[in-house]
C-alpha cells in the first residue's frame, strides 16, 4: 500500500493522479470524485468503501501480472529527491514500503494495521503517538523501530544542513518537519512506540510520513551504528551525519539497469526490487518476509510502454493492466475490445497546468508578458478538443486548490478569479507585446515526450500565441523529469505538467512556497508564503477554505502559471484480472497492485 508521500502532491508527466503532485488537489469538506469501473474476474473480492477489499486468507499466486503507467524510465529506490519524486518512480516504489495510513480511491484517509496504528492523545500542543506491531520488520529481518521514524524526520528536516538552510545535508523533496517537529520521534532508538510532538496544527498530520527507508542501513554506510546515528540526529550533529546523507542522497542511485546490492535496498512493504532491463521493464517479487497480507501475485512486471502502443500490447496480453494518457482514440480503441477488458474511468485528482519559469534572466519574470501569454493560451478549445469527449461535463480549471467536481470550486473561483483569461485575446496580448518591445519573444515549452495529448495541446498554443507575437517551441523531451533533464536545468520559458494529489490541505505551500522543494520555477511571493503559513497552522476547515481563496487570488494577479483542466481518468486491463480498481489519488490505478491476481 502507498506510503504518505510526504504529504507532498507529485508530478505527473502522462495522466494520472496525484501526482501526479503536484499541488494540493483537493479542498476541506468538499464531496468525492465520482468513479465507474469493474473489478473483472469472476472471483474479485467485494468491496464495500474506497479503501483495500478484505481478501480474506491470501496464498500468493505464482503468476507474473505484466502492468506499465508510461514509458519513462525507473529511476530509483529512492523516490523522495526532487530528482526522483514522480508517479512513474513512485509507482513502483509505493509497493515496496509502507506507511500507517494509505489514500482510499476517493482520497480518503485509512489506517494501515499491517504496520501498527497511532492516536491523538493531545491537541495542545498536538501530540501523536505511534505504535509499530510488534512483528513488522523489513524485509532484511530488521525490525522496524523508531530508529526508522528518526531517519523519515531527518530527512525533512533542513536544520540539518551544510551551515545554512539553503544548503540541506538531505536532499528530500519535503524539508519542513524540523521546524513543525522541533524534537522529532520521541522513543527509545529500538522501541516500537514512539510520539511526535507539533509545534503548530498541522492539518494533514494524519498523512504524514514517519517511515520511508531503513535507518539501519543509512546508518551503517555513515559509519555509525542505528543508536548513534538517533542521537546525532536528535543532537543536530550535521557533521556527524554528513556521510550518512551522502549515501541517502546518492547512494542508491544507479545506472539504468543496475540496481544496488540486495542487502542495501531492504523493503517493509509487500513486494521488493527483482530485477531492472534498461528502457524495457522492473520486475517486483513478493517480500516473503512480509509481516502484514501477503501479495495476491507473486510477481509484477512494470513495463516501460508508450501510451500509443498500450492499447495494442493490452490485446495481445503482453499487458495485463495499463494506465494511458486519456485520449478520446484511446477509449474508442479500448471499447473496441469488448469484453476482453475492462475499463476503468473517473474523475481525478490531478490537473493540468501551464508554469512559467521565473528564474534570472527568464523573459516570464516580465509580468506584463505573463498576462499576455495567458491571453493568447486557447484553454477552451484544448477543453473541448481533447477532454470534452472524455468527460462530456468537462470545463476550463481555473484554480489549482480546488477541484471543478469539487463543491466548493465555484465559490474559490468566484473569490480570487474574475474570468478575463477565459476568452483568448489575440489583439490584447499583441499590444501587450509591442509595447514591451517584445515581439517574436520565444516561448519554450518543455514537457515529458512522447505525449500525444501535449503534442496536440502545444499545437493549439502554438498555433494561437504565434499570432499574437510569440514563438512557441514544442521543447518536448523524454528526460524532462530526469536528473539533469529540461526541468532539472531550467531551459524552458513554460512547463507543462500536471499535479497529482489525493486531497492534502497543505501541500501546495511545498509547491508554491520560496525556496520549496517542489517550487521549480523558481517562484517568490512574501505574501503567498504568509497565507501558506496560516492555512498549514490551522486545523479548522472553515479558516483553510478562505486561506485558499486568497492564495487563489494571489496567485492568479501574479499569474504563477495558467491551470487548464482536471485529468478525466482512464485504464484498463485483461477481463482475467481481478480486483483492478480506479483511484482519484496520485497513487493510480496500481495503488492497490498487491491484491491484483489473475482468475482461475
Amino acid at each position: 500500500m502507498r506510503m504518505q508521500r510526504v504529504s507532498k502532491a507529485v508530478a505527473v508527466g502522462a495522466a494520472m493522479a496525484l501526482a501526479l503532485s503536484a499541488c494540493a488537489p483537493g479542498g476541506p469538506g468538499d464531496s468525492n470524485p465520482t468513479a465507474t469501473d469493474s473489478a473483472g474476474g469472476g472471483n474479485g473480492a467485494e468491496v464495500t468503501n474506497s479503501g483495500l477489499a478484505d481478501l480474506g486468507d491470501v496464498t500468493t499466486k505464482d503468476d507474473t501480472i505484466k502492468v506499465t503507467v508510461g514509458a519513462p524510465e525507473f529511476i530509483s529506490y529512492n523516490g523522495f529527491t526532487p530528482n526522483t519524486y514522480s508517479t512513474y518512480n513512485s509507482s513502483i516504489t509505493d509497493r515496496m514500503f509502507a506507511g500507517f495510513t494509505y489514500f482510499g480511491t476517493d482520497g480518503t484517509i485509512y489506517p494501515n494495521e499491517d504496520l501498527g496504528s497511532f492516536e491523538k492523545i493531545s491537541d495542545d500542543p498536538l501530540t501523536i503517538k505511534y505504535t509499530i506491531n510488534e512483528n513488522a520488520k523489513w524485509s532484511d529481518g530488521t525490525p522496524i523501530t523508531t530508529a526508522d521514524a528518526v531517519l523519515a524526520w531527518s530527512v525533512q528536516n533542513l536544520n540539518l544542513n551544510k551551515g545554512s538552510k539553503d544548503k540541506p545535508l538531505f536532499s528530500s523533496v519535503s524539508t519542513d518537519l524540523g521546524d513543525t517537529v522541533p524534537k522529532g520521534p520521541q522513543g527509545a532508538a529500538d522501541s516500537k512506540e514512539f510520539t511526535v510532538e507539533f509545534k503548530d496544527p498541522d492539518p494533514d498530520w494524519q498523512i504524514q510520513s514517519w517511515m520511508i527507508h531503513p535507518a539501519h542501513i543509512v546508518a551503517k554506510k555513515g559509519g555509525l551504528t542505528t543508536e548513534e546515528f538517533v542521537e546525532a540526529a536528535r543532537a543536530g550533529d550535521s557533521k556527524k551525519l554528513e556521510k550518512a546523507a551522502k549515501f541517502w542522497n546518492e547512494g542508491w542511485m544507479t545506472k539504468p539497469g543496475t540496481l544496488p546490492d540486495e542487502a542495501d535496498m531492504p523493503v517493509s512493504g509487500p513486494y521488493k526490487l527483482d530485477s531492472w532491463k534498461a528502457g524495457e521493464s522492473v520486475t517486483l517479487t513478493a517480500n516473503e518476509d512480509y509481516y502484514g497480507t501477503p501479495a495476491a501475485t507473486k510477481n509484477l512486471t512494470f513495463r516501460f510502454v508508450e501510451d500509443a502502443a498500450m492499447v495494442q500490447a493490452l490485446q495481445n496480453k503482453d499487458l495485463d493492466v495499463i494506465n494511458p494518457q486519456p485520449t478520446v482514440d484511446t477509449l474508442a480503441q479500448l471499447q473496441g475490445l469488448g469484453d476482453a477488458v475492462n475499463i476503468q474511468q473517473g474523475d481525478t485528482l490531478t490537473w493540468e497546468h501551464l508554469d512559467f519559469n521565473f528564474a534570472k534572466g527568464n523573459a516570464f519574470t516580465n509580468l506584463e508578458l505573463r498576462k499576455a501569454f495567458a491571453m493568447c493560451v486557447p484553454r477552451q478549445q484544448i477543453v473541448d478538443n481533447l477532454i470534452k469527449p472524455l468527460n462530456p461535463e468537462a470545463k476550463v480549471m481555473n484554480a489549482r486548490e480546488v477541484f471543478p467536481f469539487q463543491e466548493s470550486y465555484q465559490e474559490v473561483v468566484d473569490a480570487a478569479y474574475d474570468g478575463r483569461y477565459d476568452e483568448v485575446d489575440i489583439e490584447g496580448a499583441k499590444k501587450i507585446l509591442e509595447e514591451q518591445d517584445a515581439v517574436g519573444t520565444e516561448v519554450r515549452i518543455g514537457y515529458s515526450k512522447p505525449n500525444e495529448r501535449r503534442t496536440n495541446e502545444v499545437a493549439a498554443i502554438k498555433s494561437s500565441c504565434d499570432q499574437a507575437g510569440f514563438e512557441v517551441k514544442d521543447a518536448g523531451d523524454p528526460k524532462f523529469f530526469a536528473p539533469g533533464g529540461t526541468q532539472d536545468r531550467g531551459d524552458y520559458e513554460v512547463a507543462l505538467f500536471a499535479w497529482a494529489g489525493s486531497g492534502q490541505i497543505s501541500s501546495g505551500q511545498n509547491i508554491y512556497g520560496t525556496g520549496k522543494p517542489q517550487n521549480y520555477g523558481k517562484y517568490s511571493n512574501e505574501q503567498v508564503d504568509a497565507e501558506w503559513a496560516t492555512l498549514a497552522s490551522s486545523l479548522d476547515p472553515a479558516v483553510h477554505k478562505e486561506q485558499v481563496k486568497k492564495i487563489e487570488k494571489l496567485l492568479w494577479d501574479d499569474l504563477y502559471g495558467i491551470p487548464v483542466f482536471a485529468h478525466p481518468g482512464l485504464s484498463a486491463s485483461g477481463s482475467d484480472i481481478n480486483n483492478v480498481r480506479h483511484t482519484a489519488t496520485q497513487d493510480q490505478i496500481v495503488w492497490n497492485a498487491q491484491q491484483w491476481v489473475r482468475a482461475e
